[in-house]
């Protein structure tokens, strides 16, 4: 029986709340409407306080009021994780308010939700070179403001994400290996242009992992006029990688490879 009186107690409070919202968008009092807003954005009832924003947005237009209600509506956009419509909102608030209140937030904002859309690694990494734009232009713009520490941050994420995708690619063609061509020379491509744009990246391990073995197979199925020089290039890989990473869990494999490039050259 109680649990059933607090269904009805609950349904009962769910019909009146959604009354009032109905009464409301039929209302023609902006103010109401505005403070009623508020109230809703603070219950984080986003899609509710995104409506009530969106009918006094007009009314509040060039008063000092309408750069809250677009600062609302872009925070309405975030709390529903529409991060697309949240930029859109934080844009126009830059073009109509170059020097608002909201700024700075507004400025950090369109590249955090860049960064929050950016897709996995695998995929098209539009939003993330975007993110990587908007973040760079904010931290150029405010270097001292409380959002750089995590813009930052973002920011480095953005980077390994774009590392990460070549890593997967040169992968993809060391393990192609010589299939319809010479693959490993590809992964030594991509892992070169990789290393040079993002250094430091998180994958750099793997990266020249990748480049050791890529140089040490294309030495194995190189024609002879080629071989001699390129086991000199991998033994160059190999030091390079060893102490680079003198503690990489792929040091044993490496050992291997070295010794065998050492004899192939003494040989």
């Amino acid at each position: 029986m109680k649990e059933k009186g607090l269904i009805i107690l609950f349904i009962a409070l769910f019909t009146a709340s959604c009354g009032e919202y109905q009464q409301l968008l039929k209302s023609t009092d902006p103010e109401l409407k505005y403070q009623k807003a508020v109230e809703y954005f603070d219950k984080k009832e986003y899609v509710k306080a995104q409506s009530l924003f969106d009918d006094v947005a007009a009314y509040y237009k060039g008063t000092e009021r309408s750069e809250d209600v677009l600062n609302y509506l872009a925070r309405c956009y975030m709390g529903q994780k529409d991060y697309y419509g949240a930029t859109e909102y934080y844009q126009t608030y830059i073009r109509n308010y170059p020097k608002g209140r909201y700024i700075i937030e507004a400025r950090y904002m369109i590249g955090h939700c860049y960064y929050l859309d950016s897709p996995d690694a695998r995929l098209d990494q539009k939003q993330t070179n975007l993110a990587i734009q908007y973040l760079s232009e904010f931290m150029g713009l405010y270097p001292e403001s409380p959002y750089i520490a995590e813009a930052q941050k973002e920011l480095d994420a953005m980077y390994n994400k774009l590392a990460q995708k070549e890593f997967y690619s040169a992968r993809l063609y060391y393990n192609l290996g010589s299939y319809l061509g010479n693959n490993y020379e590809s992964c030594v491509i991509v892992v070169k242009n990789a290393l040079k744009k993002y250094p430091g990246n998180l994958y750099q391990e793997e990266l020249c992992w990748l480049m050791l073995q890529s140089r040490y197979q294309l030495a194995l199925n190189s024609i002879e006029s080629k071989k001699e020089e390129r086991y000199r290039d991998a033994t160059d890989e190999y030091y390079n990688f060893v102490t680079e990473f003198p503690n990489s869990k792929h040091l044993k494999a490496a050992e291997r490879i070295h010794k065998d490039l050492l004899k192939k050259i003494n040989n």
